[in-house]
């Protein structure tokens, strides 16, 4: 079971809010820094503590509510083994924060288990991702490939996974089991290859603005970050938007995951005044230059970075060696629309594939035919060919392992079908000319089974017919999209696991619109459904 580490004041805030519903007000030395849930922590009045002290005479006007808050949470921090006495909370400096007074506001949340600081999330229970607002927590949660992996990981052993090493022999691969790589893992549970395989592939990754390797940097009285666009990611949507920054840090002594729930940066957009025509033109943002986030005033502070991320992942700065660091919106997750038909959330692309063919996995017979697989690849939106990407040797060689043999792994494949899950493009009420006018589909109406003639997708009518049967079984509708002839198409995984082991494989996913932007939306009910048909493939034995 993981334990929480010392942790630096915004952190402290942030799990404070999550648990407590209420925001924190912490002092240090002879600074105030106010954490709110959702403003950046902000230095005052160093030479008084009048913002403490404002804090306090309002907590005293409204009643003993605030005070009996803040015991509850040091109650409720000891039992997590924080090094708290006294109100006081060390980081590694020792330099003391104190809690000075807590006031009562909206919920972010409530999908229980943190994200403990050091990234290890330990076990969580299979009733913390299910549902609506489970799939919302999930997505919150996991701002970046690792966290989903990690993530994902604490909810198979939750459920009797066990992990395993690549680096290991495996004797016996059968029963349980999952293996990670970087931003990858690979799920199953398997007894024989008498039925082969049923195996479904979906990818951790989004379109974002990542770190640069040196990003400390900054012009015109601004300290600065540097970042790069990651994928195909729609640029303009990532202007305006409280960010904050997540990913995992390499050092001497290994990986350490953080997350700093924080609006630390942001992206401004140029203001009307200075580019007059940019509503005839349109937006034209260079991505070398017009996307730098700021994060703070002054010269810009070499290390200033690798110090700040050091110290939300619980570690010396000097004891960083790089970072894979992107940002995130901060924007919570939700169900929305007047009668609440959509969720708007970051990252549906593609983290609703990731959380519907985690519920499948788990849901999926422990002790029958087929064997059930699910594979979450790294980098599918950079054209998946890395050491982790759909595109690698990970699933193949995986597959051989858990077969014993090649010679047990070959008839496997030919029994075997795979579901590429990704998502769909919903048509567009505002530019439904942008679609191929005999596919229209909608969201709500179930799965959406996408075909390609180019082999963009890898569909094929087998596959269709497949998948379309299983759907039939679980009592959910399908759709089918085909893209534009004169419009250049996307691609999935699917293309790449079908060539890569010679499966079947059909590409899938739920209807959505805003594909690449920093928020996205679906509908509301059709993970749900998306959820109830991948377990229906994991359980067709022919």
């Amino acid at each position: 079971m993981w334990q929480l580490r010392p942790v630096p004041h915004y952190v402290l805030s942030n799990v404070y809010q999550r648990v407590w519903g209420a925001r924190l007000v912490v002092r240090r030395r002879n600074s105030c820094v106010v954490c709110d849930g959702s403003g950046v922590p902000r230095k005052a009045h160093r030479r008084s503590h009048t913002l403490c002290r404002t804090a306090r005479r309002r907590n005293a006007a409204r009643g003993a509510e605030a005070e009996q808050n803040v015991q509850l949470f040091l109650r409720w921090a000891a039992k997590q083994r924080w090094p708290a006495a006294g109100g006081q909370f060390y980081r590694r400096s020792p330099v003391p924060y104190q809690v000075c007074s807590a006031r009562k506001t909206p919920r972010r949340h409530d999908y229980g288990v943190e994200l403990p600081v050091d990234g290890e999330a330990g076990v969580v229970e299979v009733s913390e991702i299910r549902g609506i607002q489970g799939l919302l927590g999930f997505i919150d949660a996991c701002p970046t490939p690792f966290h989903v992996v990690d993530r994902a990981a604490a909810v198979l052993r939750s459920s009797g996974f066990t992990e395993l090493n690549e680096a290991d022999e495996w004797p016996d691969a059968s029963g349980s089991r999952f293996v990670r790589r970087g931003g990858s893992l690979v799920a199953w549970r398997h007894q024989n290859c008498e039925a082969g395989f049923r195996i479904i592939g979906a990818h951790t990754d989004s379109p974002n603005l990542r770190v640069t390797a040196q990003p400390d940097t900054g012009q015109a009285g601004y300290r600065q970050l540097g970042v790069e666009v990651y994928g195909g990611a729609l640029i303009n949507s990532w202007l305006d938007r409280d960010l904050g920054v997540a990913g995992r840090l390499a050092t001497l002594a290994g990986q350490r995951l953080f997350q700093i729930d924080q609006p630390v940066l942001r992206v401004p957009q140029l203001a009307i005044h200075l580019d007059r025509d940019v509503n005839k033109e349109g937006l034209l943002l260079n991505p070398q230059t017009h996307i730098v986030p700021v994060w703070g005033l002054g010269l810009r502070t070499p290390g200033e970075f690798a110090s700040v991320v050091a110290e939300a992942a619980g570690v010396d700065a000097d004891e960083v060696l790089a970072w894979d660091a992107m940002l995130h919106d901060l924007t919570p997750s939700t169900v929305a629309g007047i009668d609440g038909d959509f969720i708007h959330a970051p990252r549906i692309d593609n983290q609703v594939s990731c959380w519907a063919g985690l519920h499948a996995l788990i849901d999926a017979p422990a002790d029958s035919p087929p064997s059930a697989v699910l594979c979450l690849f790294d980098h599918e939106e950079v054209g998946s060919t890395s050491a982790q990407g759909a595109a690698s040797t990970l699933l193949p060689t995986v597959l051989e392992r858990i077969a014993g043999s090649r010679g047990a792994l070959h008839p496997a494949l030919a029994r075997s079908l795979c579901v590429s899950a990704d998502g769909a493009h919903a048509t567009h009420p505002n530019y439904p000319e942008r679609h191929e006018p005999d596919h229209h589909f909608a969201m709500g109406d179930g799965p959406v089974i996408k075909r390609n003639a180019n082999q963009r997708y890898a569909t094929d009518a087998v596959g269709e017919a497949a998948f379309a049967a299983v759907c039939e079984k679980a009592g959910v509708g399908h759709q089918l999209y085909v893209h534009r002839g004169d419009m250049p198409c996307g691609s999935t995984i699917g293309p790449f696991a079908a060539s890569a082991t010679g499966v079947t494989t059909v590409d899938v996913g739920v209807a959505q619109l805003s594909m690449h932007s920093a928020r996205e939306m679906c509908g509301a009910q059709d993970p749900l459904d998306f959820a109830v048909a991948l377990s229906a493939f994991l359980s067709v034995a022919d």
